[in-house]
């Protein structure tokens, strides 16, 4: 019987605790954050949820600001090169370079879909995705990059 129950409780254990306390993500794997990578296509299969986290030097922007790699004011800026986003709420996030054109000409743009953690309560709608630019985006300032 007692076997039974420490049984369970490391099951329930397993299954939640993941979704507690979060998964790091390294933006861009082993090729982390670099010109001329399809960081759309890296995002494409990875589930994020509130509680993760993205590890990198990054600007977080509206959809607007993604859309025209508009760089945020430097003080906004993520710049250690060893910074973490922990993914506080669902929604559409997006990210990119702060380094002079490297958002605009080198496609360092980060969209991504954060879901609520599990056992939450409210499912999030469908992303739609965001309008094409007229014309490629790229930026970075040295380790600001525009994804």
């Amino acid at each position: 019987m007692a076997s039974t129950k420490a049984f369970i409780i490391i099951a329930m254990a397993a299954v939640f605790l993941p979704s507690i306390l979060g998964k790091e993500f390294i933006v861009g794997d082993s090729t982390g954050w670099t010109t001329n990578f399809d960081y759309q296509a890296w995002a494409q299969d990875k589930h994020f949820q509130v509680g993760d986290k993205l590890a990198h030097n990054v600007f977080k922007v509206n959809g607007t600001a993604f859309q025209q790699c508009s760089i945020p004011p430097a003080n906004e800026a993520l710049t250690t090169g060893n910074d973490v986003i922990t993914l506080a709420t669902p929604g559409n996030k997006w990210y990119i370079c702060g380094v002079a054109k490297h958002s605009a000409l080198g496609n360092m743009k980060l969209p991504i879909t954060v879901q609520p953690q599990l056992g939450s309560l409210s499912p999030l709608p469908s992303p739609s995705p965001a309008p094409a630019p007229s014309a490629p985006v790229y930026c970075s300032r040295k380790y600001k990059h525009c994804l």
